[in-house]
């Protein structure tokens, strides 16, 4: 009589070892976001290079953009900057920077010594824009168009290979 005692703990232990393997099959990188197709979180944040000055997703209406987080801190935000650079040099779509949760002098270090790819480099101090675009962790960039909708996420470092087949086709795309 009293052997479902020891089936219902093992049952639910079974259970619970099955999502478990399940997990570990998928991509960390795959997380959707509930934002796509939706209104960007409007932000107005102290500019990085000029404290005096602001930086506004409302300075972005017309214009098909990147919004890129990334913090001096970020290992995997170093990896991809080369990436940034060289996206900023060829001048296809502006890039816009969300400082998180950064040391002011380290983050304007960093842009002085590995170059500044972006138009503009939001301060978010508190990390209340983060929170507000969903950001699961640094680096991840935004595709923003022209009427201030998010259309893509990537999830950590943009490499040139996610650059040329997801981002710049979709850029273009929305740009026409």
């Amino acid at each position: 009589m009293k052997s479902w005692r020891f089936f219902v703990p093992l049952g639910l232990f079974a259970v619970l070892c099955v999502f478990l393997f399940r997990g570990l099959f998928l991509d960390p990188h795959a997380v959707p976001s509930p934002l796509i197709d939706k209104a960007a979180p409007p932000f107005r944040l102290p500019d990085l290079a000029h404290a005096d000055q602001v930086v506004s997703s409302d300075a972005m209406r017309g214009k098909v953009w990147l919004l890129n987080v990334w913090g001096s801190w970020c290992v995997t935000c170093r990896e991809e900057h080369a990436t940034l650079v060289e996206l900023a040099r060829r001048n296809v779509v502006p890039i816009v920077g969300l400082d998180w949760k950064d040391d002011h002098a380290a983050a304007l270090d960093w842009l002085h010594r590995f170059g500044d790819p972006y138009l503009a480099s939001a301060v978010d101090a508190s990390g209340r824009v983060a929170i507000d675009f969903g950001v699961y962790g640094a680096p991840e960039t935004f595709v923003i168009d022209r009427n201030g909708v998010i259309r893509h996420k990537v999830i950590g470092a943009l490499t040139p290979e996610i650059l040329e087949a997801e981002v710049l086709p979709l850029v273009r795309r929305l740009q026409q």
